[in-house]
């Protein structure tokens, strides 16, 4: 219900409506949970997410390096981070 809110969702009016509008936002929410449940990662999709975790690790060390290496030491160390992602 909250969810609904957020989105700008509002119920009619009258007492019928508002009822009516509930029971429909459980309905929602009951369905969206069911194919949560049933929805099956192929070795792909998996495979795809930890390339994107990896290339965010990737990133944040590069940003690391920048804001606390020398600026002499900085090229060394980048230039390995992004081979790591060639590989």
């Amino acid at each position: 219900m909250e969810m609904a809110r957020e989105a700008g969702l509002k119920p009619d009016g009258d007492d019928y409506g508002a009822i009516a509008y509930r029971k429909a936002i459980e309905a929602f929410a009951a369905l969206v949970r069911e194919d949560e449940r049933n929805r099956t990662w192929t070795q792909q999709h998996w495979t795809e997410y930890e390339r994107s975790i990896a290339a965010e690790e990737r990133e944040a060390c590069e940003r690391a390096i920048e804001e606390l290496l020398p600026d002499a030491d900085r090229g060394d160390c980048a230039a390995a981070i992004r081979a790591r992602g060639q590989s």
